[in-house]
């Protein structure tokens, strides 16, 4: 295997904690309108992005919609790392129940999240599968929500036997409850396709989407400025709160500029990226080429992206014990950041 796993496993709590960051602080900055807004946005972009075109890889191309749909959520979290259980009702209604802890409210984050995140994230996902599937009968129940103290996210894809308007995809029942929950009933991805090696990348690569489009759709939400303003924070505050646990996944020690660069390399061969260090005097130098983070990433997505996501990276070298400075800028070919790191 070309990449370390504890490498990869190391990037994905990293993005998934940045993203843990940055919702507080939108939240506790912003108000909770507008973190409901964005994740509105945050998850309609990514349900369009994923949606469908996971169907055939999941193996639910052809089940009825409401099943389908289920199946899709337990599968495609559970390849991020998320627990979540299935109970099948019958053909035309399923259910979905996530687990504590909660991977999108890791520990005590969740005390700081207002529930209107949680609703916008369930308008941008949830209620649009039934348009995506082009089936306007189909529709979501929420029964259970995790800022309102019942039993976590918790509900059940619905098609009834009429047309829904919009305000009728996306509903609470909260005094339903779930049927027993049964092992054997639990849906699992192919073998043959999702490996060990697959599984952990995925689970990397789900954490790491969730930054590329929600630092483009905060920018959306909030105008550039104030949008790179929080997430350059969040990714700095990231990094210097972060990086001890990252180093002692991937071997790394506290101390100078060689250590620090012997640090990155292993974080960015981590995400897939190749990395080519050089010393010149009392300069260390990395070549990062590659770029998974960024790519397909073009004009001003790209750049606010990299403005957010290589803070993490400067944050990370400030935690350090010596004190160093560290410059980051894309090569002129566009092919590689170069990262220079020097004794302050």
């Amino acid at each position: 295997m070309s990449e370390d796993f504890r490498a990869i496993a190391a990037q994905a709590e990293l993005h998934h904690q940045y993203l843990l960051g940055l919702e507080l602080m939108v939240a506790t900055r912003e108000g909770p309108d507008v973190v409901g807004d964005w994740m509105f946005r945050l998850f309609r972009r990514q349900h369009e992005e994923k949606f469908l075109s996971s169907f055939e890889k999941l193996g639910l191309a052809g089940q009825p919609h409401a099943v389908a749909c289920a199946k899709y959520h337990v599968l495609s979290n559970g390849m991020g790392g998320v627990k979540v259980e299935y109970m099948e009702e019958s053909d035309t209604k399923a259910w979905v129940r996530f687990r504590y802890p909660r991977w999108m409210y890791d520990g005590a984050v969740v005390c700081g999240v207002p529930v209107e995140a949680s609703r916008g994230f369930l308008r941008g996902w949830y209620g649009q599968n039934g348009v995506s599937l082009g089936n306007p009968r189909l529709g979501f129940v929420c029964v259970s929500e995790d800022m309102t103290g019942q039993f976590g996210l918790c509900g059940y894809f619905r098609e009834y036997d009429h047309d829904l308007a919009e305000h009728e995809r996306l509903v609470f029942a909260p005094d339903e409850r779930p049927p027993p929950f049964d092992p054997d009933q639990q849906p699992s991805p192919p073998d043959a396709d999702w490996n060990e090696e697959r599984l952990a990348r995925a689970n990397r690569n789900y954490a790491a989407e969730y930054i590329r489009n929600g630092v483009r759709e905060l920018v959306n939400v909030l105008g550039e400025a104030r949008a790179l303003e929080l997430a350059t924070l969040a990714a700095r505050l990231t990094g210097l709160q972060h990086y001890p646990r990252m180093a002692a996944e991937v071997g790394s020690v506290d101390g100078g500029p060689d250590e620090a660069a012997a640090f990155l390399a292993a974080m960015f061969e981590g995400m897939g990226d190749k990395v080519l260090v050089t010393r010149a005097g009392d300069e260390v130098m990395l070549a990062q080429s590659g770029l998974r983070i960024a790519r397909g990433l073009e004009g001003d997505e790209r750049r606010h992206l990299l403005t957010a996501w290589t803070e993490i990276w400067m944050g990370a070298v400030a935690s350090h014990r010596r004190f160093m400075t560290v410059d980051a800028a894309e090569a002129d070919d566009g092919a590689a950041l170069i990262w220079t790191i020097r004794e302050a």
